[in-house]
């Protein structure tokens, strides 16, 4: 946003009432309530932002929830960008609102920012706008959920504490492995300030998935943290990269990981070790769809430490890290049929945040540890889906192709979604006729994403569906179709109630 923020507004708004400061009447401001001058100060203790950006997020953060989508239209129509309120929008929630006590609940209002950038560069024109109206207005609920509770904001950086451009990166990675939060606060404040987005990412990467914590919610907002920034821009890193590492860092009060030998913390530390024994060129193997299946099948019903083992195994005799992949992204799936929910959903966008990860990294050991990390993850959060309850007896073979009325035609996409609210199990079997009888994945894609637009009520709508449609073409061909058609136990059907924010967004825009 550029400095002319303030001021184009400010004769805008004037040219509309027909007269400037000092040369007309300014009678109508007697039928406005008056504001303190306390109210229009900043507060000095919570984190101050780019001068540019400020108007905007204070914008978002004062005004309120009835209001706020009419107002942000205001500013659209006067000048404001995608990419301005895409950074107004990230930094007001995470000065807003708190990764505690878990990175998860109103947290999402942090989370869900990049899913609804990415499900906006995927809709056509028309539709652009809508997930991020969507996301203004949830961020608006939780932060008035957030001031219910304890009022938290985000606090200005200790100064003092902040290390030197030549200590910032020792300082960081001390702070993190002692789970020291005030020293991992000022130290990522420094890494910002003297290296590159790279650079810092790089360390990242593997603190975000060391543990397994709030359901994956961790490696999840690293690489939200990254797509965002690389939209918004790295000057707008601080504040995200604060929020970051203090999510990070939350152990639920439990005792410090750094002298404990927790369950969460277990498999990082045995597969630290572990990619030493991997072949030094692990990544010139073949795609093997069996050895995909044997993984798969421990994935099903064997431990994190079996999983990861068959994984270090099976690149050692040569199988591509694809399909290593491939049985990673198949159990996910199949976890979210036999569980579909909070644990399934969870499994399936972990696997996509850690996948990002993978791709994102050029430190090769940093690959081989996010690869097992992933394996040691699907069995724990089997387990996780097991404590919460009964586990459907299904599998990825079960989605057997069940006939269509139209095998092609738009009217079989139709009934697909149709389906979906009425026999999940059937919405997927069609997902299988409609592709071995020549209907593209594209237009099962893209309804599946207008219906989110449409009738999407929950941030995990957004989480889940940008991750799923995604991931599609990052599976081997011969695993997408059974991939696809286990999405049908979590997206949208074409019953489900529409989203009354829609016609609400189409009004403030028009």
């Amino acid at each position: 946003m550029s400095g002319e923020f303030s001021r184009r507004r400010f004769f805008q708004r004037a040219a509309a009432g027909g007269t400037l400061l000092g040369l007309g009447d300014l009678s109508f401001l007697r039928n406005l309530p008056s504001v303190s001058a306390a109210e229009t100060e900043l507060n000095t203790n919570m984190v101050q932002l780019s001068s540019d950006i400020e108007p905007l997020v204070r914008l978002l953060e004062t005004t309120s929830r009835d209001e706020l989508l009419e107002s942000v239209a205001t500013e659209i129509r006067g000048g404001t960008s995608y990419r301005e309120v895409l950074a107004a929008l990230l930094l007001a929630a995470v000065r807003n609102v708190e990764p505690r006590p878990s990175v998860g609940f109103k947290f999402h209002a942090v989370l869900v920012v990049n899913s609804a950038h990415l499900a906006s560069l995927s809709s056509p024109d028309g539709d652009r706008w809508l997930p991020i109206f969507w996301a203004l207005d949830y961020y608006k609920a939780k932060q008035l959920e957030q001031e219910r509770g304890n009022g938290w904001k985000m606090p200005a950086v200790d100064e003092a504490a902040v290390p030197s451009a030549r200590k910032a990166r020792d300082a960081f990675a001390t702070a993190m492995e002692a789970w020291d939060e005030p020293a991992a606060d000022a130290a990522i404040a420094g890494l910002v300030r003297t290296h590159g987005a790279a650079d810092v990412f790089e360390m990242l990467y593997r603190f975000g998935c060391r543990d397994f914590r709030s359901i994956g919610h961790k490696a999840i907002f690293v690489a939200n943290c990254q797509r965002s920034l690389g939209c918004i821009g790295w000057r707008h890193a601080e504040p995200v990269l604060r929020s970051l590492v203090y999510a990070l860092l939350n152990h639920r009060r439990s005792a410090n990981p750094a002298q404990s030998d927790l369950e969460a913390d277990r498999p990082g530390r045995i597969n630290a070790e572990r990619v030493s024994q991997i072949r030094d060129d692990w990544q010139a193997g073949a795609v093997d769809h069996e050895a995909a299946r044997e993984l798969l099948l421990t994935l099903r019903s064997g431990s994190n430490d079996e999983a990861c083992e068959l994984a270090v195994e099976l690149l050692n005799r040569g199988t591509a890290p694809q399909s290593i992949w491939d049985a990673v992204f198949a159990g996910s799936g199949e976890l979210l049929i036999r569980k579909p929910g909070i644990v399934g959903l969870h499994g399936l966008t972990t696997v996509n945040a850690l996948y990002h990860a993978y791709q994102a990294t050029g430190n090769d050991e940093t690959r081989r540890y996010i690869l097992l990390q992933n394996c040691a993850f699907l069995p724990m959060f089997r387990q996780e889906a097991g404590r919460r309850g009964q586990v459907k007896d299904l599998t990825l073979d079960d989605l057997r192709p069940v006939e269509l009325g139209d095998s092609t035609g738009a009217t079989g996409v139709e009934e697909i979604f149709a389906d979906v609210n009425r026999d999940d199990l059937s919405a997927a079997g069609k997902v299988r006729s409609w592709l071995a009888g020549g209907g593209d994945a594209e237009s099962i894609i893209d309804a599946a994403r207008r219906l989110i637009f449409l009738k999407g009520k929950d941030a995990h709508d957004y989480k889940f569906s940008s991750a799923v449609l995604e991931d599609y073409y990052h599976v081997s061909p011969a695993w997408r179709d059974q991939f696809l058609a286990a999405a049908m136990f979590q997206l949208r059907g074409s019953s489900d109630g529409d989203n009354a924010l829609v016609q609400r967004t189409r009004a403030a825009l028009a």
